[in-house]
């Protein structure tokens, strides 16, 4: 094969290529481009797809919604038939749950108590190197800045 009939095959192959891309006919024939598989020109309607027995395909979702549907039914059914068990129902410790709605005010209880303890232990501290600001604590330390001064002068 020449340059020249290679070439000529390549266009030829190439304009054909342009035109299927295009949508146009590459032959003479009567072949329309669009083909509608879908789609039912004579009647303008979608086409269902058929088997080949040509029995059409019911829709499986709302199939199956509707079988669910009763076995939910059913199911309903028979728990509102069995007898209502009152030991599942209550708790294996009766008083588990005064304890977590305790827990948070013990928490703020524990913190506070803490604290008041912290300022008892620093007022006793201080009644006994005679710093204190109240009025027991300022009065036995005077008491015993007396005593002290006593034992000495014997």
């Amino acid at each position: 094969m020449s340059l020249a009939a290679a070439s000529e095959a390549r266009k030829t192959r190439l304009t054909a290529l342009r035109k299927r891309k295009t949508g146009e006919a590459t032959d003479d024939s009567a072949e329309p481009a669009f083909k509608p598989r879908n789609f039912d020109p004579e009647t303008r309607t979608i086409k269902k797809h058929t088997r080949d027995d040509d029995v059409e395909m019911q829709d499986t979702v709302e199939k199956d919604v509707a079988e669910l549907a009763e076995e939910i039914i059913q199911e309903d059914k028979a728990r509102q038939a069995q007898e209502l068990d009152v030991f599942n129902i209550a708790p294996k410790r009766p008083n588990w749950d005064l304890k977590r709605e305790m827990d948070k005010k013990l928490s703020k209880l524990e913190r506070r108590t803490q604290e008041a303890i912290h300022t008892l232990i620093r007022q006793r501290l201080a009644a006994q190197k005679g710093e204190s600001d109240d009025i027991v604590g300022a009065m036995k330390a005077e008491e015993q800045q007396q005593q002290d001064l006593s034992d000495e002068e014997d």
